[in-house]
């Protein structure tokens, strides 16, 4: 490929010693150490790195000025399969039925209500969010709800992308916004059952969540409700479904503990359930006359569901219900006055079972080879309604109300796709790879029906594989494009994430994280394997800890890939793991080991890293991108990374970074300006696998 000259940073080796260890970073400079302030206020980052980065983002544009054309067309493709004026199915609570609509050419929704039944009424707007982001670069609601007396609305917005949110509140009968809101806020907060108090979580100099306040709902007075002293541990704040307690939730990957507040006394101090200890993680939920507590106690690696009556569910109160099966994953309940509805999960296959008090369940569950369920949140209680999601590669969302009392279903919305869509064009399908030490990792394949599989389609392999969030085999319109184009797509579900159970996380984690990474190769060998695709015709694509799976992978089997896509790519974990100032370090050790105290973990990262990785190989095309308010994978990780790669790579194949200088992780906040960044990333794909010619 012919390219223009790229940038060339200077390099200032810096050498580190750390355990005995030394290493050497020449691209340590890029790290800006006023970065919290760069968060706030992205202008404030310093010269040379905005002049660099902007060199990058012009870099990109020249090498695939070629395929801008191919660009606008997938955008295109992609923006008319939205429905413009979509509408969200209304969730009823009370006399309102709570939805959201987009008008034509909006960005962002509008938050409405109406008076609930079938006659319905004049639609009241609580919140415009594409008024309110006229004017601004980014713009993003990450949380917003109607106190439980329907007299206030309150959302919390990030206008950085940096993830510190203000908190609004509008009182809806003046529609007046109240004044002096919380600000370096997370997006966590809650209203108290008596709609009296606003909880809410402050995030200190770091990004980190570290108080728990209260406030009137109508005032600004704040006292201290909760201080978590360890930096390790997230925090979060919500109610219980029966609306008895409020909850205050501590946790990080590995160990949790919750602190109680009756709603009946809302200024009360918290009470703690049962206190953290290292490994042992519960949640819960009240249940009318009775706690119930989901929970890996004991040998319950996939959980287990316990029970208490005391009033304070301490641990020796607990009995047991629904016992541990091994491989069978409770991910979730949902508690409602009559009924229980749990979330399971089984090589890598979702199911949802409605339990009655007296025992009797109800299990819902699909015939396609791959699918995702998901419960859609009501607000209501008393009530024996619940909402499901059903979607597969080829089937459209849906959105069913399911009765639990008599078991029927009603489908209340299908997914539009407005330039058409025929699910018998194509074909899904459930492959299983053997890994390098015997486990089997399942694979989703979305396809054209009748695709040969011969080797000649170009094929993207995706893979994140961290956490235990686990691969959902989800309907994405954007696919199609490529897919309509002869390109099949695959999905690894690696383990890191929780596709066959907690064990399946716990087993790409720590010292195990490798596993992580040979299992994504061995998907990719039985997908060549099986006609599905040819080495070197791949695209690899993940994004944050995807993106450290795509970048160990690089190294490990360069001649595999064709092309590698990292969206704000977790790739410099030696030193991030090493920076005790960032905001997920210390709540991360659990997942990746302590490289700063234990010489075991500093090798074993060390030995997998893919910045600390990079050597002189012939790497494929490469497209990085990253944010410069990204709190979670600050910009210089792919920096540095590109950076490193554009030096040392054998191939002459072109190294790209892309950041965008106005947002954070989740990338451009519109739906529409999403749809371009992803149109960036599948021409990218087709121009390194196909070349400019195959659009």
């Amino acid at each position: 490929m012919t390219t223009p000259t790229p940038p060339r940073p200077r390099q200032e080796p810096r050498r580190i010693e750390q355990l005995g260890r030394v290493r050497v970073d020449e691209y340590a400079w890029m790290k800006d150490d006023d970065w919290p302030a760069v968060l706030r206020d992205p202008a404030r980052v310093k010269a040379e790195v905005r002049e660099h980065l902007t060199a990058e983002n012009v870099y990109l544009a020249a090498v695939l000025a070629g395929v801008e054309p191919l660009r606008a067309k997938l955008f295109e493709e992609m923006k008319g399969r939205i429905k413009q004026d979509d509408v969200s199915v209304p969730t009823p609570d009370g006399p309102f039925d709570y939805f959201s609509r987009y008008e034509p050419g909006a960005q962002h929704p509008r938050h409405v209500r109406r008076p609930r039944g079938a006659a319905g009424g004049e639609e009241e707007v609580l919140l415009d969010e594409e008024a309110q982001a006229q004017g601004k670069a980014y713009y993003a609601v990450d949380a917003a709800t109607h106190s439980p007396d329907h007299g206030l609305y309150a959302f919390a917005v990030d206008e950085q992308g940096s993830e510190y949110h203000q908190i609004v509140v509008r009182d809806l009968a003046s529609g007046e916004t109240l004044p002096d809101g919380p600000t370096s806020a997370s997006g966590d907060f809650a209203f108290s059952p008596d709609s009296r108090w606003l909880f809410w979580v402050w995030r200190d100099e770091n990004a980190r969540p570290a108080k728990v306040f209260r406030r009137p709902a109508r005032g600004s007075e704040d006292v201290l409700v909760y201080e978590e002293a360890d930096e390790g541990m997230f925090l979060g704040v919500g109610t219980t479904a029966d609306d008895s307690h409020i909850v205050i939730g501590v946790r990080n990957q590995e160990t949790s503990e919750d602190w109680l507040i009756p709603a009946s006394d809302p200024a009360a101090a918290p009470t703690i359930a049962v206190p953290r200890r290292p490994g042992f993680r519960y949640d819960l939920d009240h249940w009318g006359d009775r706690w119930v507590i989901r929970t890996n106690e004991g040998d319950a690696v996939d959980f287990k569901l316990m029970v208490s009556d005391a009033d304070v569910p301490a641990a020796d109160s607990w009995r047991e219900w629904i016992p541990h099966r091994s491989g069978r994953l409770i991910a979730g309940v949902a508690a409602f006055k009559d009924h229980l509805v749990r979330l399971e999960r089984e090589d890598a296959c979702d199911r949802l079972v409605v339990m009655a008090r007296d025992g009797a369940e109800q299990a819902i569950a699909f015939d396609e080879a791959a699918y995702a369920l998901s419960l859609s949140g009501g607000y209501e209680y008393d009530t024996t309604t619940t909402r499901f999601i059903y979607q597969s590669p080829t089937t459209p969302r849906q959105w069913f109300d399911y009765d639990m009392a008599s078991g029927a279903r009603t489908l209340r919305k299908t997914q539009e796709v407005p330039s058409g869509h025929d699910p018998t064009r194509y074909e899904a399908r459930r492959l299983w790879a053997r890994a390098a030490d015997g486990a089997q990792v399942p694979i989703t394949v979305l396809m054209r029906r009748g695709a040969p599989l011969d080797g000649s389609a170009p094929l993207l392999l995706y893979g994140y594989g961290a956490y235990g969030y686990p691969q959902q085999p989800t309907f994405s319109t954007q696919l199609l494009s490529l897919v309509d184009r002869g390109w099949i797509w695959a999905a690894a579900h690696v383990r890191g994430g929780s596709d066959k159970g907690w064990g399946w996380f716990l087993d790409g984690r720590g010292f195990r994280k490798k596993n992580t990474f040979t299992d994504f190769i061995a998907c990719a060998e039985h997908l060549v394997a099986g006609g599905y695709g040819a080495a070197g015709r791949i695209a690899c694509h993940g994004g944050s800890a995807g993106g450290l799976l795509v970048g160990a992978v690089a190294n490990m089997r360069p001649d595999l890939w064709g092309a590698v896509i990292a969206a704000v790519p977790f790739v410099d974990v030696l030193n991030t793991m090493s920076d005790t100032t960032l905001p997920l370090t210390p709540p991360e050790w659990p997942e990746w080991g302590n490289p700063l105290e234990d010489p075991a973990a500093y090798d074993y990262i060390a030995s997998y890293s893919p910045y600390d990785n990079v050597e002189a190989r012939p790497y494929p095309a490469i497209l990085a991108r990253g944010g410069l308010t990204d709190p979670r994978v600050t910009w210089w990780e792919p920096e540095k990374w590109i950076a490193r790669l554009r030096e040392r790579t054998t191939s002459g194949r072109p190294v790209m970074l892309q950041v965008n200088l106005e947002a954070g992780h989740g990338g451009a906040s519109g739906r529409f300006d999403h749809l371009k960044e992803v149109a960036l990333d599948y021409a990218f794909a087709i121009w390194a696998i196909q070349d400019e010619d195959a659009a």
